[in-house]
């Protein structure tokens, strides 16, 4: 089991994503992640992640080998990567190393610290401002990411991590990872504990096989 370690790099140091995600999953929480759209800035203090590697992972979307949809995974550190989920939402994930194997690491939540106006307009259904990014579509939502931000460099024009206050290792809380098929009990999620905005852990419940008449 990954053990939450006192936080060493800052953000904005190459070597921070350079790391396995399993590792640097912990040191994402509080940090904050900058997203710049034409609209505006959104910032969020992340609160909730989720690692995921490689070939040996079979919830990781790069199990099966190097694809089209996956192909940012296995590229350098450094980079987001941009999926779309459930045929209407969008996930986001930071690209970790080392860039011979395929790791990221999911951003389920987060409490939005500027551009709150603009995130409440996004997420119009939030009946708070601790929803407006508890979860990962919802952060994406907030946050104004669909596809075409795929691939945008950390830091970029887009995106930027800033060091923010990062989590005491006693805060910090790791379980198995929320609504996968396989691999769920691998204890990769890591949410800081009481916080308001962390999304509720939901396991994956398997679907039931519709009967046809005959």
């Amino acid at each position: 089991m990954t053990r939450p370690q006192p936080a060493t790099l800052d953000p904005a140091d190459p070597c921070f994503l350079d790391r396995p995600s399993p590792t640097v999953a912990p040191d994402l929480l509080g940090r904050i992640l900058v997203s710049e759209r034409p609209e505006g800035r959104v910032a969020v203090r992340l609160t909730e992640v989720e690692a995921y590697t490689g070939l040996d992972d079979p919830a990781s979307h790069a199990y099966r080998g190097r694809t089209a949809r996956n192909a940012v995974m296995f590229g350098p550190p450094g980079f987001v990567y941009v999926y779309f989920t459930y045929g209407m939402h969008f996930c986001m994930n930071l690209v970790t190393g080392p860039g011979t194997t395929a790791g990221a690491v999911l951003l389920r939540a987060g409490e939005i610290v500027e551009g709150v106006e603009l995130a409440r307009g996004r997420r119009r259904s939030a009946r708070r401002d601790t929803e407006l990014a508890q979860g990962p579509a919802r952060l994406t939502q907030a946050l104004g990411i669909a596809r075409e931000q795929n691939g945008e460099p950390l830091p970029g024009p887009v995106f930027r991590l800033l060091p923010g206050t990062p989590a005491a290792p006693e805060l910090i809380r790791q379980g198995p990872r929320t609504g996968v098929a396989q691999g769920a009990d691998t204890p990769y999620r890591f949410w800081l504990d009481g916080d308001p905005t962390v999304s509720p852990y939901r396991r994956h419940v398997p679907r039931r096989a519709s009967r046809t008449s005959q």
